[in-house]
């Protein structure tokens, strides 16, 4: 496996572990719905809000570099992607998530009988109703250092959509 294969999963992985422990549901989208910029897709039980079904779809990337400056994660992101996530007449909100590992694969993660770790850590940003760009390859997205892609945030972000607010 290549080194972007293993931070495909490695990120998908990390996913996984939030939504299960924050009990909502994780499906690796099909390959149609990754051809719109979705890789997964996180759902929950009938809520009792507007939105009883909540769902919600991410666009993920995983990256090694030193990209954090100043409490910002500044990522270029494939302007495809870009324009996939800014559409907003979608059903599902579409979140953009930037997992950032170590330089070097072994030290992403370590495990002993009383836990297992993953290194680095995962930020969301949403990019819905963000203007057009003229760039022609890839566009720097700045995503905030305290938007962190945990079990808090989940449950708060499914929360805001079974109540029908925009993300």
């Amino acid at each position: 496996m290549d080194i972007n294969q293993q931070k495909e999963q490695f990120s998908y992985a990390y996913i996984y572990a939030v939504a299960s422990t924050a009990s909502y549901s994780f499906q690796i989208a099909a390959k149609p719905m990754d051809f719109d910029g979705i890789d997964i897709i996180l759902a929950g039980g009938c809520g009792e809000g507007i939105i009883r079904y909540p769902r919600l779809e991410l666009q993920v990337k995983c990256t090694a570099l030193d990209l954090v400056s100043n409490g910002i994660i500044r990522y270029p992101l494939p302007l495809k992607n870009y324009n996939d996530l800014r559409i907003e007449n979608v059903q599902a909100p579409r979140l953009l998530v930037v997992v950032v590992v170590p330089d070097e694969p072994n030290n992403w993660l370590t495990q002993s009988p009383q836990e297992l770790c993953l290194r680095y850590c995962g930020y969301w940003i949403s990019l819905r109703g963000q203007p057009a760009t003229q760039n022609q390859t890839t566009i720097t997205i700045s995503v905030p250092q305290q938007n962190i892609f945990n079990v808090e945030a989940l449950k708060t972000l499914m929360q805001r959509i079974e109540a029908g607010e925009t993300l």
